[in-house]
């Protein structure tokens, strides 16, 4: 059963969470105010859930209220780019993340911060990206209080509370990892088919799934090794050390897929590469060839470029010749000579066979 004694939507919601055989899963919500009170009493376990940590609500809950450090105060108001934890004397505090997939394959770092006494638990939201959808911060506390309210799920301790939220919030990892995974599997299929399209925006596609996978993979591996380091803590009881325990074993198993998936991409952009260097080569061997192809022909050419130049020398030599004792001017002493018309034959025939010479020794002919 629930029973509602606060108004809904504001920035910190205070519950009873019933722990009596009779009154198991009953949820009370409570004003803020009643808050030091329900703090003493030795049934059931307080859940605080601060929906807008910049709230001067929330920092007065946190401060005054709950007595938390300053500086734990000051981290749970603020975004906060790692996970973190941190052991007091009556409580724990713990910043994790999960990931949303937002515009052209970013990924928002969604924070989820935990503060975990012997008597409570307190869960504080964001701040986020703006462009996060609001419904998405509350996710896994919607679905842990939903779950309670229908008697689904009865937690005893405020860490079995809190592992049921780290809980849905690891599922949500691992969603978000299928999600990927899904399109890790659509990209190899399309590299192995050969149906490649676009080089740059293939690319851009493949290593937007590995951003995303080392987002991911990153979230679970500081959150598993934050909580292994809680679990040890002497302050921790023994039961509380089972329920970190198993949260820092849930988190070590989404790192593990992740990075599986991680080096099946990393496979994938390989083999890509690979064929992609492999084209480049056939292409630039084929130009090659059509370069060499070209260079032949262009030697050939020059070749015969050379034999006829050489050989209209050669014939322009008697042509010269003959030209000149062709034109029969009156005052042309030599063509009077007897011995003329051999010696221009024979001038001819010398110049001739010179040029020969010539273009030969030099490989025009």
């Amino acid at each position: 059963m629930t029973t509602e004694l606060a108004c809904a939507g504001g920035p910190v919601t205070v519950r009873l969470i019933a722990a009596g055989a009779d009154d198991a899963g009953a949820v009370t919500e409570l004003p803020v105010d009643a808050l030091p009170a329900l703090l003493q009493r030795p049934d059931g376990v307080v859940w605080v859930d601060v929906t807008d940590p910049r709230d001067p609500e929330a920092g007065r809950v946190l401060g005054e209220l709950l007595g938390f450090h300053p500086l734990a105060v000051k981290d749970a108001r603020e975004r906060n780019r790692v996970p973190k934890a941190h052991g007091y004397a009556d409580h724990v505090f713990f910043i994790i993340h999960k990931p949303e997939l937002g515009e052209r394959g970013h990924v928002h770092y969604v924070e989820l911060d935990l503060f975990i006494g012997h008597r409570f638990l307190v869960t504080v939201h964001g701040p986020v990206n703006p462009r996060v959808p609001p419904g998405v911060a509350v996710r896994e506390t919607s679905a842990v209080l939903a779950r309670i309210r229908d008697g689904r799920l009865e937690p005893r301790s405020p860490f079995e509370l809190a592992y049921a939220v780290v809980s849905t919030l690891v599922r949500q990892q691992e969603d978000f990892l299928e999600t990927v995974t899904a399109e890790v599997w659509r990209l190899e299929q399309q590299v192995t088919s050969g149906r490649l399209g676009d080089p740059e925006a293939f690319i851009e596609e493949l290593f937007e799934a590995r951003h995303q996978l080392l987002a991911v993979r990153t979230m679970a591996a500081l959150a598993h090794a934050i909580c292994g380091s809680v679990a040890t803590l002497p302050k921790i009881t023994e039961g509380g050390g089972h329920w970190v325990g198993q949260m820092s074993a849930e988190f070590g198993r989404v790192r593990s897929v992740a990075d599986g998936e991680r080096e099946y991409l990393d496979g994938v952009i390989d083999f890509y590469q690979t064929l992609l260097t492999l084209r480049s080569s056939l292409a630039t061997q084929q130009q090659n060839e059509a370069a060499n192809r070209l260079t032949e022909a262009s030697y050939a050419q020059n070749e015969e470029i050379k034999k006829i130049s050489a050989w209209a020398a050669i014939l322009f030599a008697p042509t010269l010749v003959g030209t000149v004792y062709g034109m029969n001017f009156q005052q042309m002493p030599e063509l009077g000579w007897a011995w003329g018309y051999p010696l221009a034959l024979l001038m001819m025939l010398c110049t001739s066979v010179a040029l020969h010479r010539v273009f030969h020794r030099t490989g025009w002919l």
